[in-house]
């Protein structure tokens, strides 16, 4: 029987998830296959120093200067950047045998001041639970960093799990049923970055009411989608969200193979993505290729460009003597087989 989750250094990656017999997160057979092709789509990796996208690789203003970052997605820095948090290998840290019976597993990284060009030593950890009871997986995730060095009296830290879901098993994700909590999202320009700092209704899509994932460009996204009360008052999102109720992002399903996930998070947005860019080929390890539309991600965090942005950048920016914190939890089982009756909802290209 295989562990119903497993884990790596490398990324402090999430390797497998499994429910029903069946692994949902899309991986690399070995370790090595993520080191040798550098993991380009980030599967299953932890993401910082900041996920998601930074305008211009710059943070305008942070301990009194401006920092110029790592472009590595056009002119933005993106996830952290060339190397970032998911591409540097972690030190496993619970040899304990009472968190290995809990099944638990803890994984750390020290961050250098000035690595890919964000200011100060950070050190990070992720804490992995994973639970199994009556065919029901949970994996739950848990984030705290600190400032640690003297460099700087602030940073800018914002982490995500990167997993990629594909619930059938078939080439792409066609056909899965999609949950999302909210329908608010920032609207976004050509390179990903926010168009002002209001969020609007998602063109087609309502919250809490399901559509599916047809074809490609049916519809496509890769969106940050924000919760209502974070967006009115942002400054009431604390940098340590831990503290706060954890709520649901979405849930998805897919009838072929009855497979249910749930994803909830402490965080107030989410970034739902779903794959247009994956072009991963086979690998020597025996890794079939991935294509367009392979999985889809759920990336609970902060809002894009939250550093750059006064109304949010509260909600990224980690001060001496403070703990950044969040929590990610994964839920998925299988129900009883059913029709997928929820028409397509076609969104902007």
């Amino acid at each position: 029987m295989p562990a119903a989750a497993t884990f790596l250094p490398t990324g402090a990656i999430l390797h497998s998830l499994t429910v029903g017999g069946r692994n949902i997160v899309l991986n690399f057979n070995t370790e090595d296959a993520y080191i040798s092709t550098h993991n380009p789509c980030h599967f299953g990796a932890t993401i910082g120093r900041v996920a998601n996208r930074i305008k211009d690789a710059r943070i305008n203003e942070l301990s009194g200067a401006a920092w110029e970052l790592e472009k590595n997605d056009g002119k933005n820095s993106l996830h952290g950047g060339v190397e970032g948090w998911g591409k540097r290998r972690w030190e496993k840290i619970d040899d304990d045998h009472d968190d290995a019976k809990a099944g638990k597993e803890t994984y750390r990284l020290r961050s250098g001041h000035l690595e890919e060009g964000f200011p100060g030593e950070v050190e990070v950890t992720v804490a992995y639970t994973v639970t199994e009871k009556e065919g029901k997986v949970e994996v739950d995730m848990e984030y705290g960093a600190r400032l640690v060095g003297e460099e700087v009296q602030e940073t800018v830290v914002n982490v995500t799990n990167h997993s990629y879901f594909n619930l059938s098993g078939l080439p792409t994700i066609e056909g899965t049923e999609v949950t999302l909590s909210t329908n608010l999202h920032l609207p976004l320009d050509p390179g990903g970055i926010p168009v002002g700092n209001s969020a609007a209704p998602y063109p087609g899509i309502a919250a809490n009411t399901p559509f599916v994932l047809g074809p490609p460009g049916e519809p496509d996204f890769d969106d940050c989608f924000v919760f209502a009360d974070a967006h009115a008052d942002p400054a009431s999102v604390p940098i340590d969200t831990r503290g706060l109720p954890l709520r649901v992002c979405g849930s998805f399903f897919h009838g072929s193979s009855g497979v249910k996930l749930e994803v909830r998070s402490t965080e107030p947005a989410l970034q739902f993505y779903t794959g247009k860019y994956v072009d991963v080929p086979a690998q020597e390890d025996g890794t079939p290729a991935r294509l367009n539309r392979a999985g889809f991600c759920v990336e609970p965090s902060r809002f894009v460009d939250a550093v750059n942005r006064e109304e949010w950048r509260g909600m990224v920016v980690l001060r001496k003597g403070e703990v950044y914190g969040s929590r990610i939890v994964y839920s998925a089982w299988v129900e009883k087989k059913k029709a997928v009756d929820a028409v397509y909802r076609r969104g902007p290209g």
